[in-house]
């Protein structure tokens, strides 16, 4: 008898033991904690761009955004993405060339909080703990949204227990991470984003045509209100619509400048070989982002069509980010090669959480192994060294466990207020870092800490009241550190010689 499952999970077993294999292969290239952290500086310009773009999508894009848009039309969808779009854009060209060289320059910096260190010569290393924690303090919950999103899968699919499919994604995830680190997780991350992209192709071509065609998926969503506008978004609950104001807009579209401050796309850019070569990074990158965003919302489309038509089910609240997963179920039933596409549509959700996981995992472990931890001990033992890298990460990944141990979490809010919380504390200097001779050391601990603090501030204490303050936290918070950084730097003393003259030699390196 056919049994679908078994060739979904044979297609999915086979990839989670390629990413192991890749693991294994990269862990002969780590020599140093340098190259277990950075990659030794040597990735070519395709594999910085795809997986900076793997990196950074993560469970969102085939899970979040389409779930978004299913149970709310497309206005805030897409919305959102046109400022990732702009924000992808803006910094490969901006910011990419210029951390890459700057960090090389400020004492081979190899993670975040070692270039804000470096380039304002902290001496009393406040700068590198204050870093390091709020890497540890956001990236700890987004690694757990991760883990929570694989579980949602298997469990969806197979009827897993939730907590039990959670575990053992998130052992594979840790195993070639922590096998691999950063070459691993770039490596996989390119092989992931290759699987990303046909598991959207398939699910579009798939849906649309059991939808009953294009036209009827279109006409389908013009029948609810407000489903297709910019304007307003659709109402679950009273099935009206709902306006979509300019305050909401620009908010929304501040999801862009969440980019300037994400460590693990950051990462991506200091790494490459040739910084010569970053343009063609950023033109694959650029494309890239533009299409697989405008697919992810439009399986959302897609998806309520195929509601209608009554081939899947009406979903509700969190249960909408599974879409994508109900698709590849129904693909499953006719026939084993069906079967076996169904089972590369899955492991493309699973890349795009791994390839984030992943990444989050090297950076939060590099902040505290090398960062908070080295800032206590000098022992430059490199076996040790290496051995406290893998520990923290196992050890971070375990914490992420533990809190994604709720199936009924939203995989959209937590990465949601993890990307504001970067953009908001990290943004702003990495600007001003790059681009500003003035800004000094207190400057950048004071960005840092209003940046971190007004995200929570918004979220849990201005924006419940509504109105035109119910707008996405990150917005207002970037705002606010980017005046302080201004403020405090004026208002204290200059930067040294040093720190002016190695910023002149950055800022006139010839292209």
């Amino acid at each position: 008898m056919f049994r679908p499952e078994i060739y979904i999970m044979l297609s999915i077993i086979m990839y989670l033991l390629v990413m192991l294999i890749v693991g294994y292969v990269c862990s002969k290239k780590n020599n140093t904690t340098d190259d277990f952290y950075l990659g030794g500086r040597k990735l070519g310009p395709v594999v910085t761009a795809m997986s900076a773009e793997a990196s950074d999508m993560s469970s969102w894009l085939l899970m979040g955004l389409p779930g978004l848009t299913y149970v709310s039309g497309i206005c805030d969808a897409s919305w959102t993405a046109l400022g990732l779009a702009i924000g992808t854009y803006v910094n490969w060209l901006i910011v990419a060339k210029r951390i890459r060289r700057y960090s090389h320059v400020a004492n081979n910096s190899i993670t975040i909080p070692d270039f804000f260190s470096n380039r304002y010569r902290d001496n009393s290393n406040i700068i590198m703990m204050i870093s390091a924690s709020i890497i540890i303090i956001f990236f700890v919950p987004y690694t757990a949204s991760g883990f929570a999103a694989c579980g949602k899968i298997f469990s969806s699919l197979f009827g897993i227990n939730y907590l039990t499919a959670m575990i053992i994604s998130a052992v594979v995830i840790v195993g070639y991470t922590a096998l691999g680190g950063f070459l691993a997780a770039s490596t996989t991350d390119l092989i992931q984003s290759i699987i990303m992209s046909i598991a959207l192709v398939i699910v579009l071509a798939f849906g649309i045509q059991t939808a009953g065609g294009m036209n009827a998926v279109i006409e389908n969503a013009k029948s609810i209100s407000g489903y297709l506008s910019m304007n307003t978004i659709h109402d679950v609950v009273s099935g009206t619509s709902v306006e979509y104001g300019i305050v909401s807009k620009i908010s929304t579209i501040a999801w862009g400048l969440g980019y300037f401050g994400m460590p693990h796309i950051l990462l991506r850019f200091m790494a490459i070989e040739d910084d010569k070569k970053l343009s063609i990074s950023r033109r694959i990158a650029t494309l890239w982002v533009i299409i697989s965003l405008a697919a992810a919302i439009l399986i959302g489309v897609v998806g309520l069509s195929m509601t209608k038509a009554g081939a899947i089910e009406v979903l509700f609240g969190s249960s909408s980010e599974t879409i994508v997963v109900k698709i590849a179920s129904l693909l499953s039933t006719y026939g084993a090669i069906p079967a076996i596409i169904a089972g590369i549509i899955l492991a493309g959700i699973l890349a795009s959480t791994m390839s984030t996981a992943d990444s989050q995992l090297i950076a939060a472990s590099s902040a505290v192994s090398k960062n908070l931890y080295g800032v206590f001990n000098k022992n430059k033992n490199l076996k040790l060294s290496m051995k406290t890298a893998r520990f923290t990460l196992i050890a971070i990944a375990v914490i992420a466990a533990f809190i994604a141990r709720n199936p009924d979490s939203s995989v959209f809010e937590i990465v949601s207020f993890a990307w504001a919380g970067f953009g908001a504390a990290f943004g702003p200097l990495v600007l001003f870092s790059l681009f500003w001779r003035r800004t000094n050391r207190y400057g950048a601990i004071a960005g840092m800490v209003s940046g971190g603090g007004m995200v929570f501030l918004w979220k849990y204490i201005v924006k419940p009241i509504g109105g035109f303050l119910g707008i996405y936290e990150l917005l207002p918070a970037f705002i606010v550190s980017s005046f302080v950084i201004i403020i405090v730097s004026l208002l204290t003393e200059k930067p040294s010689k040093e720190i002016t003259d190695e910023f002149d030699i950055v800022k006139n390196m010839k292209d």
